[in-house]
């Protein structure tokens, strides 16, 4: 019972995968257990996404406001503005304004 509940496990999983692989425990065992392994590093490359994305976006309204995202990051430190790269992506895109006043915050700061 326990190696049928296993297999039948394993089965539903590769649900969807073509062929043989969704129909024979062997093939489906190793389609699976490669669909989860890119799941995995999956969900480890989307945290390097985003932070890529947040970063992209502040860069750009630091330019607009006339300096570059690392002297702005850096002015925020010294400032001691403590914000995360998403919330300041956030606020570039939604309050631009309120951004260009952090940006000259951390100039003073600087």
């Amino acid at each position: 019972m326990a190696t049928r509940k296993r297999r039948k496990k394993i089965i539903r999983l590769a649900k969807g995968y073509w062929g043989a692989k969704s129909k024979l425990f062997k093939m489906a065992n190793q389609a699976v257990m490669k669909s989860l392994r890119y799941a995995y590093i999956g969900r480890k490359a989307k945290k390097r996404d985003f932070r890529r994305l947040w970063i992209t976006r502040i860069s750009a309204a630091c330019k607009q406001n006339g300096t570059n995202y690392s002297r702005f990051i850096h002015g925020l430190k010294i400032a001691g503005i403590d914000m995360n790269r998403k919330m300041l992506s956030e606020l570039a895109i939604h309050d631009p304004s309120g951004f260009s006043k952090l940006v000259s915050t951390t100039a003073v700061g600087a």
